[in-house]
């Protein structure tokens, strides 16, 4: 059993800093380029994977700090999880979707009024062109 965790254990290590690697924002990476990063870590498994962990990229406070408060992620706050109820990014996300449903609803109302109104006023050409040509007319409406 001990035999199969000295394996086991290193992989992991490595996926999951191959993965962090991954996910990290360029500017939050630290001492050498990302490329190069996911390259030590994937030819030098078990030291590439270590490095990455210790000196990496910037965690922490460090990482909090790097604008607006937001931590890496989109997380707001201290660096923890936010639910999205909670996250004022997502639900102006919402409102915003919520808002361009509705722009496209009144774009639409907009252009059938348009069209109709222009039907109409078409309409009423006609009638004044019959009217003046001294055709038949149609009684008044009462």
């Amino acid at each position: 059993m001990l035999r199969v965790l000295m394996f086991l254990v290193p992989i992991a290590l490595m996926i999951y800093a191959l993965v962090d690697c991954i996910s990290t924002k360029d500017e939050d990476v630290k001492h050498l380029p990302k490329l190069v990063w996911l390259l030590l870590i994937v030819f030098a498994w078990l030291i590439g994977a270590i490095a990455w962990i210790f000196v990496g990229r910037q965690r922490g406070a460090a990482a909090v700090g790097n604008g607006g408060g937001q931590a890496r992620g989109g997380r707001s706050g201290g660096g923890g999880w936010v639910a999205p109820d909670d996250n004022p990014d997502f639900l102006r996300s919402l409102n915003d979707e919520k808002q361009r449903e509705e722009n496209a609803k009144d774009k639409e109302l907009l252009e059938n009024w348009e069209e109709d109104l222009r039907r109409r006023e078409e309409d009423l050409r006609k009638e004044d062109k019959n009217s003046d040509d001294g055709g038949p007319q149609d009684p008044p409406a009462k």
